[in-house]
């Protein structure tokens, strides 16, 4: 996670941008982001509509008695990032939804959904998407075994595509993303971890579901493999950038606009790349006091900590690392951006580009 500078490369690719109106770096992000938002959202709308009433058949596949559990889960609040990837990836034409990108959009949400209800009961958070989270409706142990039940699901659509590449590419991503999660566990309340260990965590737990997600959209819309690859690495830089944006957001953002418990991070000692850079940026009798927050033998205090942030710059670094990222993502795909899908691709990096500078912008006024 270095600071990068546009190579000449990306710069000549970005010229050729057709779906971007670039004169949208004179427009506050707000207003970048409700245009982006509302073109993204016209495009997807048959895609998703689809997605969303096959994820609702889904529920009838689960026995009875647990249906309403996993209907709770299967609702369509959700941003659904994973599935535009996929849909984008493989973009056929506008209005032309495939059914092959649909099922492997359920899949691979279905295995996202799964990995929020584990994720929320390691974080004990109260609220996911501004209603209590299953393990905080239904407990723990409800909330495990329908995560549970849920990835067996999404293994099962996947053993009904024709080749055999996306299972064993969905089995991969999920043994990787619980792999992410078990090493996150195992750090918890350690103070001490260290850039490459983040790194790595999020790189299994959350890039290569996005990974995955562009490859096999790429893939099954029987795109040249050239392609394919660059789409999986665009979605893994993506990924990478897009979970230190919510580790930002858990400690700079809003629970009315995030949808979420805010402060968990800090609160179950789990050290994201803010805290990890505040860490080593406070004086060593304040990275004390953190590093014993971080291991439990002190109270939490967010409010504290959001102020250093701010004080010592930590969050402007941590948005650069964001920028970084995306600068990779869209380097990989500069060759084909021009064509329909890696244009559609980039402007997904554009919105989370104008995500990150809508935060800056809210820090401005606030």
């Amino acid at each position: 996670m270095v600071r990068l500078k546009p190579s000449p490369r990306l710069e000549a690719a970005e010229s050729l941008k057709t779906k971007i109106d670039m004169s949208q770096a004179s427009q506050t992000p707000s207003q970048s982001e409700t245009k982006l938002l509302s073109g993204l959202f016209q495009l997807l709308e048959p895609h998703l509509a689809t997605l969303d009433r096959f994820l609702l058949e889904q529920v009838n596949s689960f026995e009875e008695e647990i249906r309403g559990y996993v209907e709770y889960c299967m609702d369509t609040g959700g941003k659904r990032i994973r599935p535009s990837l996929i849909f984008f990836s493989g973009w056929q034409g506008e209005g032309v939804v495939d059914q092959k990108l649909v099922k492997l959009a359920a899949v691979i949400e279905t295995i996202h959904l799964a990995t929020l209800v584990h994720d929320d009961i390691m974080d004990e958070a109260d609220i996911r998407r501004n209603r209590p989270t299953v393990a905080k409706k239904d407990g723990n142990a409800t909330a495990v075994l329908l995560g549970d039940a849920l990835f067996s699901h999404a293994v099962y659509l996947a053993t009904q595509f024709p080749t055999a590449e996306v299972s064993e590419k969905v089995a991969i991503a999920m043994r990787n993303v619980c792999t992410g999660e078990i090493l996150q566990t195992m750090q918890r309340g350690d103070p001490d971890i260290d850039l490459a260990t983040y790194q790595r965590v999020i790189d299994l737990k959350t890039a290569e579901l996005f990974s995955v997600a562009c490859f096999l959209g790429a893939r099954l819309a029987e795109r040249d493999q050239s392609y394919v690859e660059a789409a999986g690495n665009f979605g893994r830089h993506l990924g990478i950038a897009y979970q230190i944006y919510d580790d930002l957001t858990d400690l700079v953002g809003s629970e009315e606009k995030i949808g979420k418990t805010l402060g968990t991070d800090i609160a179950t000692g789990k050290a994201t790349l803010p805290i990890i850079l505040l860490r080593d940026g406070l004086p060593q009798e304040e990275a004390a006091l953190l590093r014993a927050t971080l291991s439990g033998e002190s109270e939490t205090d967010v409010s504290i900590w959001q102020a250093k942030l701010i004080e010592l710059g930590v969050i402007d670094a941590v948005q650069e690392a964001i920028f970084s990222e995306i600068r990779l993502a869209r380097e990989g795909i500069a060759s084909f951006v021009g064509s329909k899908d890696a244009d559609l691709l980039y402007t997904i990096s554009e919105l989370l580009w104008n995500q990150v500078e809508a935060l800056q912008s809210d820090r401005a006024r606030s």
